[in-house]
């Protein structure tokens, strides 16, 4: 038996439609205004990649509110690529931030794009793209030829 902690997959699918609402507003609003929803994302974006999926405010939301209305799931994932998902946001979100803050709309408008896109596919089609990212870094290392000298 693994001892890598498992979450409830349908977590991070709501996390993910929490965040495209604020990744809405942030884009809607624009550079100016639209920096308070990006600075919230930022932050719940930075939790889940640093302190974990179950530490994110969105993932402590489903907990709280949406889980106990829940039956028990299916089955339960390993929460290491939801947790490399909330560090390629992250990214994105950072991207954004400087962007902004150095009068670059385009890349601000940009960067929120290619988040918001990735929380969508997520909260509507049940697609992580950044665990899809994850497991295949994953194959790839896993497949990595051994160097010389490297006793494995």
């Amino acid at each position: 038996m693994s001892s890598v902690p498992r979450i409830d997959p349908r977590g991070p699918r709501f996390a993910a439609a929490v965040t495209a609402v604020v990744l809405v507003a942030a884009l809607l609003l624009g550079p100016r205004w639209g920096l308070i929803p990006l600075a919230i994302q930022l932050l719940a974006f930075g939790a889940g990649a640093l302190l974990g999926v179950a530490k994110q405010p969105y993932g402590w939301l489903f907990r709280r509110f949406v889980r106990p209305r829940l039956g028990a799931p299916a089955e339960l994932e390993d929460v290491r690529p939801p947790r490399f998902a909330q560090a390629v946001g992250l990214g994105f979100a950072v991207v954004a931030l400087v962007g902004n803050l150095l009068g670059a709309a385009p890349v601000f408008y940009a960067a929120l794009g290619f988040a918001l896109v990735a929380a969508l596919l997520n909260a509507v089609f049940d697609f992580c793209l950044g665990c899809e990212i994850y497991l295949r870094i994953e194959r790839l290392r896993r497949r990595a030829p051994l160097a010389v000298g490297d006793a494995r």
